[in-house]
């Protein structure tokens, strides 16, 4: 239990060092990147961007640019990182292929070999079934509990190794799923400071400032495209995640049920 906890608290110290760092980069590729005075007519950033130059043009998004480059990383970084852990979790090969052969040592009444079967497989869902399959094997033999007392531990068993590796591979979606709804907003600040920009420029008495202007538009739009990007792709991975995480949740109870009756079965 302990190694567990430390792991979750490694994935908590994750997300507090790579969120700065992540900011930092955004930040500096903002500023010394996208905001180097080769980018723009005269070489000044306060001129317009050059044709063509998108580095330039995404400068002109504004202060919120690197805030939505920060959490467009957020996305990418959480989500390989995500993918990583769910790799391992899921183990070697299939996890119905590996729950089917489980299955099939306890209906041979070979205990050793399914735990074995879990040992090969690894990943969590091993863990938690192998957990199960170890309690199994030590209620077997005890004569100071009754089938149903034993039936009762297996359940604790499994239910108490499942708590332990659901946090693991639920740790840092809550971040995806904040992500969507907050990158739309920020994006939509970002339009409407634009905009505001935009229209004092148009409000201008004489001819309206035509610099202001585009640069008003190009923030509007800019930080439109960050924001809804961001959100759709949060959005995806967070659905892709958390469906793979439902199925593995689902082998477990399955194998859960299997162990269970099969105890039941074999035990009058």
């Amino acid at each position: 239990m302990k190694s567990k906890r430390n792991l979750k608290g490694a994935f908590t110290g994750f997300a507090a060092i790579v969120i700065p760092v992540l900011f930092a980069v955004a930040v500096l590729v903002f500023l010394f990147v996208m905001g180097n005075p080769e980018n723009f007519q005269g070489n000044n950033t306060a001129n317009l961007p050059k044709p063509g130059n998108y580095l330039g043009t995404i400068y002109k998004g504004g202060i919120i640019v690197p805030i939505l480059m920060t959490i467009l990383l957020m996305v990418i970084t959480f989500s390989i990182e995500r993918w990583i852990t769910l790799t391992r979790a899921k183990g070697k090969g299939s996890i119905s292929s590996f729950v089917v052969r489980v299955y099939q040592k306890l209906a041979g009444k070979d205990i050793e070999s399914a735990i074995d079967e879990c040992d090969r497989q690894r990943g969590s869902v091993a863990n938690v079934i192998k957990a199960g399959l170890l309690k199994y094997k030590e209620v077997s033999g005890s004569k100071d509990m009754n089938k149903d007392q034993k039936v009762v531990a297996i359940k604790q068993e499994i239910e108490e190794a499942t708590s332990l590796e659901m946090p693991i591979l639920e740790q840092n979606l809550v971040i995806l799923a904040t992500i969507a709804p907050l990158a739309t907003l920020l994006g939509l600040l970002g339009t409407v400071l634009g905009m505001i920009r935009a229209f004092s420029a148009l409000a201008t008495a004489g001819a309206p400032d035509a610099v202001a202007l585009a640069t008003g538009i190009s923030e509007a739009l800019i930080n439109t495209a960050f924001g809804i990007g961001s959100s759709a792709l949060a959005i995806i991975f967070y659905s892709y995640f958390s469906n793979k995480i439902d199925k593995m949740t689902y082998n477990i109870d399955e194998a859960g049920v299997a162990i269970v009756q099969n105890f039941i079965s074999q035990h009058n």
